[in-house]
């Protein structure tokens, strides 16, 4: 048995406003699970790498701690900064005679692991703002919906000359669903931008952390250059003098 009220009741009397309306939050709701779900699989796997910073700074060598965060790729965040600040130091020390070349090597260090980061924070933050504009608009645009179905509802109405509450429940409550349906996309949306922006933070707080330490590592870490003792020789009453080499 057809429910007269229901859903497909809503579609079949529906205009092409109200399937338009209807048709906007469908994929509203279908891009905002899309950022959602994305997003959140990418902090998943950053769960790993994260543990790891412990464990790196443990390791015998550079490269084998580059190993315990995992794959290189661009969503490897901890490895990618690591790796951006290594061939920062090496670039610098192997480009003396480029404009970089004479800027304090702290000073190139922090550049470079700052850009890093920032590029981080913007693959974190993709498809943030559809889940912001989606939460944001999705209501209104199902009470838009509902106002143009109440609008008909009550013209029927009026055609008809007929208000009893057969009549009206019918029309008006499939015009309400509308509304139903705009919370129904807001919701997660709202709940998603929250949830992934908090994940966000932990994992640029993480980095700003890591790329400290990478930052005293790779400036003390470097092996220093060994000065050369200077030879000596023995003059005529005997003391020490330098000798020129």
């Amino acid at each position: 048995m057809n429910n007269p009220y229901g859903i497909e009741a809503l579609w079949s009397q529906g205009d092409w406003v109200t399937k338009s309306v209807a048709i906007i939050l469908l994929l509203m709701s279908i891009a905002s699970w899309f950022v959602i779900v994305v997003r959140a699989w990418g902090l998943f796997q950053l769960r790993k790498p994260a543990r790891a910073l412990a464990d790196f700074w443990h390791s015998q060598s550079f490269a084998e701690g580059l190993h315990l965060l995992g794959p290189s790729r661009p969503d490897n965040h901890f490895r990618h900064l690591a790796e951006e600040g290594q061939a920062a130091l090496d670039h610098h020390t192997n480009h003396k005679t480029d404009l970089h070349g004479h800027l304090p090597l702290a000073d190139w260090l922090t550049a470079c692991l700052r850009g890093s980061i920032d590029e981080a924070a913007e693959r974190l933050q993709r498809g943030l703002a559809i889940l912001a504009s989606v939460g944001s608009t999705a209501p209104f645009v199902g009470l838009f919906g509902t106002v143009w179905g109440i609008y008909h509802a009550l013209v029927s109405i009026g055609v008809s000359g007929q208000a009893s509450i057969d009549k009206v429940a019918g029309p008006v409550g499939e015009a309400l669903i509308m509304t139903a349906f705009g919370l129904a996309v807001a919701i997660p949306a709202v709940l998603g931008y929250n949830a992934l922006t908090r994940g966000n933070k932990g994992i640029l707080s993480k980095l700003h952390r890591f790329a400290h330490q990478l930052h005293a590592y790779l400036i003390t870490g470097a092996p220093p250059t060994k000065a050369v003792a200077p030879v000596t020789r023995l003059d005529s009453r005997g003391k020490s003098q330098p000798e020129a080499v």
